[in-house]
């Protein structure tokens, strides 16, 4: 254990900051001894110690006994993601929450606390999105280096309808709305480690979140503070729709928009979900103005 800590538990630290000191203390294996010059009459070997002999005491403290006792106090520590441990026993691990975790989980209880959030949904024909991208994904990745993606009509589809419902991009701040005069949308992600910073989750007058990325067929997202309203992109499946009298199966999409109504009424929200949809369904008509 350490014999004097520096900071303390869950602090923030700085790259070389000094942490704790640790004292050597003895034990483990003796160090290898270095082979002895031979001489010019080997001595007959010692005749093997008697069990019930004691053990010989341990040795001093040594630099290579330290290092030793630094490993084994190594291997104690709960793994990184201690979810994958699946050992067959009862035991438990406790492990501290990063401060990434600890902001989303203050973030989205504010939002329950703070917000009268309402779901509306829709679902969206991915037909013409999927045939888009397959006939324009080999140039886009030469010209820009990245993959053309999903989520890039859905970001340009909710700037759209943004404008034409700008009180789904306002925000309640006392007793006062607050309208923008500019678009702001962040997006959810699959965290990495390492790759951002607390601050870099803030921000934003607009979120989307896709759930379909891995495979989730329907949900109501949570609005992301002091935002007023989160859109919800969900997995493309192939199911039967009905058009024009006839049954067809085609490759659909639900969405849900959870709203705040204190500010956003029924209406507002219904209507600027259907400009997404239709934006997404016909790029033509964002270019149109429709």
């Amino acid at each position: 254990n350490p014999s004097e800590r520096f900071v303390e538990d869950g602090a923030t630290v700085k790259a070389g900051q000094q942490l704790f000191k640790i004292k050597p203390t003895a034990g483990g294996p003796p160090p290898k001894k270095e082979a002895a010059p031979k001489a010019e009459a080997t001595p007959p070997p010692p005749p093997p110690p008697s069990a019930a002999a004691p053990p010989p005491p341990p040795p001093s403290a040594t630099p290579r006994e330290f290092g030793l006792a630094i490993e084994a106090a190594t291997v104690k520590l709960p793994p990184a993601d201690p979810t994958k441990e699946i050992s067959g026993t009862r035991s438990e691990q406790r492990v501290k929450m990063n401060r990434m975790r600890q902001r989303i989980a203050q973030r989205l209880k504010e939002a329950q606390n703070v917000n009268a959030m309402l779901t509306t949904f829709n679902e969206i024909d991915m037909s013409a999105i999927i045939e888009f991208r397959k006939a324009h994904l080999e140039a886009f990745q030469k010209k820009y280096g990245l993959k053309l993606g999903f989520m890039s009509p859905f970001i340009k589809a909710s700037a759209y309808a943004l404008q034409d419902q700008p009180v789904v991009n306002a925000v309640i701040e006392g007793t006062d709305i607050v309208y923008r005069d500019y678009v702001d949308i962040s997006f959810g992600f699959y965290l990495l480690a390492g790759n951002l910073a607390i601050e870099d989750s803030d921000g934003g007058t607009f979120t989307i979140s896709n759930g379909g990325v891995f495979g989730s067929l329907l949900g109501t997202p949570i609005i992301n503070p002091p935002q007023s309203a989160i859109l919800g992109m969900h997995g493309t499946f192939e199911r039967p729709v009905a058009i024009k009298g006839q049954v067809v199966v085609k490759p659909m999409m639900y969405v849900a928009l959870t709203y705040d109504h204190r500010l956003i009424d029924g209406r507002e929200a219904v209507l600027f979900l259907r400009k997404i949809k239709a934006a997404v369904e016909d790029p033509r008509i964002i270019l149109a103005g429709l």
